[in-house]
């Protein structure tokens, strides 16, 4: 492939490959600026299915603007390549950071999904159902910054179906009941995506699992929605009711639009005291027949007394046992309390792994702090503590690194240049003060000021340090010949210039010559007066004068 496209766009290297398109990095020439090119590849381009399809992705993509939508500058085709131009997005995938954090933070999570839901009713709002919303596709930006990408399966509410083969595209953990059964997915199948969307980042993980993709579509279609407060009892109920509420088995019973999940979304922590949400129509339907054929199966005589002497009989084996087994634990102690395991220097999945088992249950709310020298992602405290003895069911709080502190070191008798090396790369910004100094050396550190030694920094941040530093001074020579030699050289003392003096001999001269010397004033210099003088180690201005 040419590496420059258009006449415009220089490609530098691949970034990724798709089920379509192979993504590369480049660099605008015209904008200067870089950009991502998605490119269709050439053996699809003959497939007007693949083409249409890709077709499809630019022009919904296109009619989008929104800050949590990643941004398409130019479609085109060249040579018969078809390409997509769009924003770069450094960062990672949302499926990244669960897998990196785990579960996360109740407010974290609201934070993220306020971002994707409001693009997702943009989207909506134009006609635009995106059908394959997963943290796969969802970017997160170094500062926290959503961007959803990936319109490659996007349909206009209006559009045609390419085939029924990709009415039912997109990721089956995503993936509503409906568009399982092949029926054209709409509004609702992108809010019950995001549903399973909220539920994986409170959780950590897909609410069904199977080794293979029939099931996890059948148990999308079939299985009760597993409660999020039964992984997490802090969970309020008013979010585990948004998740319940956009996972609904029958769309009709989901937000009418992600516009709608947005505003419970935004009030949802401060609704109290919800009852949990409850749908007749998503109760599991072969149970419920088993019970209603059994209630309505007739009743012989017979079987009326076979039932009531079964009953009896097990209604007194049942009393027998219990009566037993109370007298037994009353006679032994029981110990529902464990101690405390350490898990500082876990990840938050890895110490849950840990707690777990033991019947202890890690909140949530998870509190963040700079270390000294503790990873990222690790845990460094947490409450009740190491050796505690607490009740199984008990949840355990846990202070994580935000990252490791910046020292600020003591930059003073140090050059500016060794200090503005180790300083690249940080976000302190140097700014640099001269001041003419006779006893430190040029080019070396006086003072520094605004951020002081040892004093610690959040590195994300930026910062300001002032460094004043010595140079060599500059002056423009005065004249001093006639003056007195004491006079000369206090002016040169006061300028910083070092001085040093020269008695002239008169031997050798004439009796008239004698007359007109004037004795202790300065009759020659070594440095032409008005010329401009610099004043370095072991440089002297030399004062000539007869005693």
């Amino acid at each position: 492939m040419s590496n420059i496209i258009r006449s415009r766009y220089l490609v530098s290297r691949k970034l990724g490959e798709g089920g379509m398109s192979d993504v590369y990095l480049a660099t605008d020439t015209l904008l200067n600026r870089e950009v991502a090119i998605k490119i269709l590849r050439q053996e699809l381009s003959i497939d007007p299915v693949n083409l249409l399809r890709f077709q499809r992705e630019a022009n919904a993509a296109s009619k989008l603007n929104h800050p949590h939508i990643v941004e398409i500058y130019d479609v085109g085709e060249e040579d018969g390549r078809h390409y997509i131009v769009m924003e770069v997005v450094r960062g990672k995938t949302l499926k990244e950071l669960i897998q990196t954090r785990g579960a996360l933070d109740v407010k974290e999570a609201i934070f993220l999904m306020r971002q994707v839901i409001s693009a997702l009713a943009h989207a909506h709002t134009h006609n635009i159902i995106h059908r394959d919303i997963k943290p796969q596709n969802i970017l997160v930006k170094d500062d926290g910054t959503i961007k959803i990408a990936d319109f490659g399966i996007a349909m206009a509410m209006d559009a045609t179906q390419l085939t029924q083969v990709d009415s039912v595209m997109g990721s089956v953990h995503y993936m509503a009941p409906e568009c399982a059964r092949g029926e054209v997915a709409s509004v609702q199948s992108d809010v019950y995506a995001l549903g399973i969307v909220f539920y994986e980042l409170l959780s950590g993980q897909v609410p069904f699992a199977a080794e293979v993709s029939v099931q996890v579509a059948l148990k999308h279609m079939q299985e009760q929605f597993p409660s999020i407060k039964e992984l997490n009892p802090t969970i309020p109920q008013s979010i585990e009711n948004i998740i319940l509420k956009a996972t609904a088995k029958h769309k009709g019973n989901r937000f009418d639009s992600a516009n709608d999940m947005l505003a419970s979304l935004d009030a949802a922590l401060e609704r109290k005291d919800e009852k949990k949400l409850i749908f007749e129509q998503d109760l599991n339907l072969d149970s419920t027949q088993l019970y209603q054929k059994v209630e309505t199966k007739e009743n012989t005589p017979t079987s009326w007394w076979i039932t009531l002497i079964v009953g009896v009989l097990l209604s007194g084996l049942i009393l027998f046992l219990g009566i037993q087994a109370t007298s037994w634990f009353n006679r032994i102690p029981v110990d529902n309390t464990i101690e405390v395991p350490n898990i500082v220097g876990l990840t938050f999945s890895e110490a849950r792994e840990v707690l777990e088992p033991l019947g202890l249950f890690l909140s949530t709310n998870v509190r963040y702090q700079l270390t000294d020298g503790i990873e990222f992602g690790k845990i460094i405290s947490f409450t009740p503590g190491l050796t505690s003895k607490v009740e199984r069911g008990t949840v355990i709080t846990v202070w994580i690194s935000d990252g490791i502190y910046f020292v600020v070191g003591d930059y003073v008798g140090r050059t500016i240049d060794s200090v503005q090396e180790e300083l690249e790369g940080t976000r302190i910004l140097i700014r640099i003060e001269k001041e003419q100094s006779t006893d430190v050396a040029a080019g070396t550190i006086i003072r520094q000021e605004l951020l002081l030694p040892m004093e610690k920094l959040d590195p994300r941040r930026q910062f300001e340090i002032k460094l004043v530093v010595s140079t060599f001074i500059e002056i423009i020579m005065p004249s001093l010949i006639g003056l007195p030699i004491e006079t000369a050289v206090d002016q040169l003392d006061a300028l910083g210039v070092e001085v040093s003096l020269k008695k002239l001999s008169t031997a050798g001269l004439s009796d008239e010559e004698l007359e007109e010397i004037q004795f202790n004033v300065v009759i020659g210099m070594s440095v032409t007066p008005g010329s401009v003088y610099t004043q370095i180690d072991g440089r002297a201005v030399e004062l000539s004068y007869y005693e």
